[in-house]
């Protein structure tokens, strides 16, 4: 897919530093001619819970949602990505299943780099094994700060904190207080392990308070500090 005249430059696999930028020169080509790119649409499923994963998956740009299917249909969002990063490796690296599903936000191009391909760097390479193995020990960091976060926290706590995490995952828009992703209530609630209807009160409440403005799926933040207070006495 070509780049129209205007537009952003549509992302590589050599965007994903922690991958290309540790490789030598021949096993950069290696990957640039075995790697495979996906474009992925808003909605589309980019795997699913008990699949098996058959390589590694990059996110160059676009925004995903990591989620686990619950009880009487409500789902837990236990990860949001975007990129330069990885996804699903967990499972890759554990020759298991997935133990979640991964669906688009925003429109993704997504790099593959097969199993016997990412095995075959990673054997020659320890600069790639130390990333990956960062990687992984950032995610699991941030995985066991969440369940703490998302089980002893009061409702105010956990919707103040997830709006953080969204905030320091995608940042802001141009105006530096809109954030850079747009979220139904549905999904702020699975991602902050809580009701919609609890996380729509909770957020009209933030709104009285002056801590933030709502628009339809539009959230901008007025009082970051006073954001960061509620988030830290939960």
């Amino acid at each position: 897919m070509g780049t129209k005249k205007g537009t952003l430059r549509e992302p590589t696999i050599e965007d994903i530093p922690q991958l290309f930028n540790v490789l030598k020169p021949e096993e950069q080509n290696y990957l640039l001619a075995t790697h495979t790119t996906l474009r992925y649409r808003k909605n589309q499923i980019i795997y699913q819970e008990g699949e098996r994963p058959t390589g590694l998956l990059c996110i160059g740009s676009g925004k995903v949602k990591i989620y686990k299917e619950g009880m009487m249909g409500r789902d837990q969002i236990v990860r949001m990505a975007s990129g330069p990063g990885f996804i699903g490796y967990r499972a890759l690296f554990a020759d298991e299943a997935h133990i979640a599903s991964a669906v688009v936000f925003e429109p993704c191009v997504i790099f593959h780099v097969a199993r016997e391909v990412i095995m075959k760097l990673m054997k020659s390479n320890n600069d790639l094994c130390m990333n990956i193995i960062q990687s992984f020990a950032t995610e699991l960091g941030f995985a066991r700060f969440r369940t703490v976060s998302l089980t002893q926290k009061h409702i105010r706590g956990r919707l103040a904190e997830s709006l953080l995490v969204l905030r320091d995952i995608y940042g802001y828009e141009a105006d530096g207080h809109t954030l850079g992703i747009y979220l139904s209530r549905e999904d702020l609630a699975n991602f902050s392990n809580m009701t919609a209807s609890n996380a729509i009160r909770t957020l009209t409440t933030f709104v009285k308070e002056r801590v933030l403005t709502v628009d339809g799926r539009i959230i901008r933040i007025l009082d970051e500090q006073k954001l960061e207070r509620i988030s830290r006495l939960g």
